[in-house]
C-alpha cells in the first residue's frame, strides 16, 4: 500500500533517522528539519522528490523522499525510501577534541586561566 503523503516526523522516525518518534517530532520543533529549504513542523505533510535537512547528533544529513511510508522499516529496506546526499563526515584530525572542565570544579583561577591562555596560543 503506497500514500502520497505522510507525516514528517513519522516518515524520519520511519527511516531510522532518529530512534523514536518523539525525539523525531522534538527535532522538527527545535527548527533542527528542514523540508525543501523552509522550516517545517512535526505534522508538516512529505512525498516522493521532498528534501530533507536535518541536524542529528550534531551531523547534518541531507535527504530525499523517494517513497512515503508510515510504519518502521528494517534497515536493509531504508535505501529504497530515500537518497542520503549528506556530505561525507570530516576527517578525524580536523575534529579536535574540545577541552573540558571536571564538573564541580568551578571557574578557573586567575592562575588556571592565564595557563589555559598559554595552551591556546593566547597568551602574551
Amino acid at each position: 500500500m503506497e500514500v502520497q503523503s505522510v507525516r514528517l516526523d513519522s516518515w524520519i522516525w520511519a527511516v531510522r533517522l532518529f530512534k523514536t518518534r518523539s525525539a523525531a517530532a522534538a527535532a522538527c520543533r527545535g527548527g533542527h528539519v528542514r523540508v525543501n529549504g523552509t522550516p517545517a513542523k512535526p505534522g508538516h505533510r512529505i512525498g516522493p522528490d521532498d528534501e530533507i535537512r536535518l541536524r542529528a547528533d550534531g551531523v547534518e544529513k541531507i535527504v530525499v523522499v523517494v517513497r512515503a511510508i508510515t510504519k518502521r522499516v528494517g534497515a536493509a529496506v531504508v535505501p529504497e525510501c530515500l537518497i542520503d546526499r549528506s556530505p561525507p563526515p570530516p576527517p578525524k584530525e580536523v575534529l579536535a577534541s574540545v577541552p573540558r572542565r571536571d564538573r564541580g570544579a568551578g571557574r578557573p583561577t586567575k592562575r588556571d586561566r592565564r595557563e589555559i591562555d598559554r595552551l591556546r596560543g593566547l597568551g602574551l
